[in-house]
């Protein structure tokens, strides 16, 4: 009686090797959160290429192709772009207060007083700042209330959701500290009702 090898199992160390590679391969790029992220497989086909483009979620600013009634405005009325816009000038002007202003608890106030009276435009660049702000919060709500309500949110988009509220609650935070700095009357509030709101939770 001849004896048969098992065709299942490995032959040399090579074949364990490439096993062992195929399985740490599949573990990693076929489950549900990689395919969440990148919802296309390898770009091997031109369909495919297209596909990693349109449904990645740090290509699909410039897709390769769109349906026409995505061109638009009320698609998705831009609040993602103008949200973007309004960072863009949140830093521009950050940097540029940063020159004047020392975030200590002694020379805040007068810090902001002196560039609303002794710098050249620091009332408008504050202004500015501070305008913006307030738009970039009031455009991530809509944002988020547009994905919501028009159901984006759901399969496969869901990684796209999480960065969302992540970046949502991350701009809640920096305009929360931002209201702080001038460290006014306003501000000194801010910090008791946010110190009640903390302690009670």
């Amino acid at each position: 009686m001849a004896l048969t090898e098992d065709p299942g199992k490995p032959r040399n160390l090579a074949e364990r090797v490439q096993r062992v590679q195929d399985a740490v391969y599949s573990a990693i790029f076929h489950n549900y959160v990689w395919q969440s992220i990148f919802r296309s497989g390898y770009p091997n086909t031109p369909r495919n290429q297209m596909l990693v483009v349109a449904t990645n979620i740090f290509l699909h600013l410039h897709p390769t192709r769109i349906h026409r009634t995505h061109v638009k405005i009320t698609h998705t009325y831009c609040l993602g772009g103008l949200t973007f816009f309004m960072f863009l000038i949140l830093t521009v002007t950050g940097v540029l207060l940063m020159f004047y202003y020392v975030p200590s608890v002694d020379s805040a106030y007068q810090d902001i007083a002196a560039l609303e009276t002794n710098v050249k435009f620091g009332l408008l660049m504050r202004n500015m700042h501070r305008w913006t702000a307030h738009a970039m919060v009031i455009l991530v709500f809509l944002h988020m209330m547009r994905v919501f309500y028009t159901g984006a949110y759901k399969p496969p988009r869901e990684f796209n959701w999480v960065v969302g509220v992540i970046l949502l609650v991350l701009t809640l935070v920096l305009s929360f500290t931002g209201y702080l700095l001038p460290w006014d009357q306003l501000a000194l509030w801010a910090v008791t009702v946010g110190h009640g709101i903390g302690g009670s939770a």
